[in-house]
């Protein structure tokens, strides 16, 4: 292994550590003639600064953490992509944190940052709350969260770029309404955590707004996983009767749904219409194909990073809030024949 420093250039170029210095990093003069020697000679020797020297002169690591609650869900796919879009542009590294939808490992995420592993954050979990909150706002550095959160006290120190999922779910089951069913069940997260609180309540608004009963026999909390999709929608067709439509809080949820209508014989969109959310490459390719709510996810990464980014660079910001709205994407899953 290679460990030539600057010290072992200049001796080999017969100049000072200083005068390598100023040739490699292209700050402070140094003379063409030169230069070009200590460039072939650092090439010959296989020379590469030392990037934790670097991070102490500069105080910037060139690195992003980007915290997830569950690497398995492709919709985190498309927010890397949108991610590494802006980060690429300025030159900088992720840090993907698999947070495993547990404060422990969120407050682990936060405290790597606040020890200077990377410059910045984009956190996306299902329950910012005061623990966590509390400490992202005691970090001396940039962080971006993918909810709406707002502290009492009004002094928040980080930004958010969110898509309103509250909006989406209250989409989806308006567009079920609009054609004439009553009768729908909702799968969604745990109630008592921020995400799944909010999207419930878009359900629950959408159901109250048409004047229909929400039939909380049909109203599950879930794990927003194909498995539990299937499950909860399993032990539903066992009943003697049945909703006509099933909303799913995302798309892998919806997925397990129609596993679960499919070993049973029940046609979709004919025996029961399904809507999920999320707008996953995979919703077109179920059969039959699923009508889902777009969440826009690689334009939430790519603001989110830019957010970061001018954050960073000392680019002022008015607002700390970046709202995208959600949009019903129309497929065969959800439209009753007639």
């Amino acid at each position: 292994m290679d460990n030539n420093t600057i010290y072992h250039i200049a001796e080999r170029v017969g100049v000072s550590p200083s005068t390598v210095s100023r040739a490699l990093s292209g700050r402070g003069y140094c003379g063409q003639k030169t230069k070009s020697r200590i460039l072939a000679a650092a090439k010959e020797m296989n020379y590469a600064p030392v990037s934790a020297a670097q991070i102490l002169k500069m105080r910037q690591t060139k690195k992003i953490i980007f915290a997830v609650p569950d690497i398995c869900n492709p919709f985190y796919f498309d927010m890397i992509n949108g991610i590494n879009q802006v980060l690429e542009e300025h030159g900088y590294l992720m840090i993907l944190f698999y947070t495993k939808h547990s404060l422990k490992e969120e407050l682990k995420a936060i405290q790597n940052l606040k020890e200077k592993v990377a410059d910045g954050m984009i956190m996306v979990s299902f329950n910012f709350n005061d623990e966590n909150i509390d400490a992202i706002n005691a970090v001396q550095a940039p962080v971006v969260l993918t909810n709406k959160y707002v502290s009492p006290e009004g002094e928040d120190r980080f930004d958010y770029v969110y898509t309103d999922t509250y909006h989406g779910i209250k989409l989806g089951t308006e567009h079920l309404i609009a054609q004439g069913i009553e009768r729908i069940g909702y799968i969604g997260g745990n109630s008592s955590e921020q995400t799944g609180y909010q999207r419930l309540c878009g359900f629950r608004d959408a159901m109250d707004k048409a004047g229909l009963p929400v039939l909380y026999d049909y109203v599950a909390e879930s794990d927003y996983t194909e498995n539990g999709g299937y499950t909860t929608a399993k032990s539903w067709l066992q009943r003697s009767e049945l909703p006509e439509a099933i909303v799913a809080a995302n798309d892998l949820l919806a997925i397990g749904v129609m596993k679960a209508c499919e070993e049973a014989a029940l046609r979709i969109p004919e025996d029961i219409a399904i809507v999920g959310m999320d707008n996953l490459d995979i919703a077109s390719r179920v059969h039959p194909k699923l009508t889902s709510v777009s969440l826009v996810q690689e334009e939430i990464g790519r603001r989110s990073a830019q957010v970061l980014m001018d954050r960073l660079q000392g680019i002022p910001r008015v607002e700390g809030e970046i709202k995208l709205m959600p949009r019903l994407v129309v497929r065969h899953s959800s439209i009753r024949p007639g």
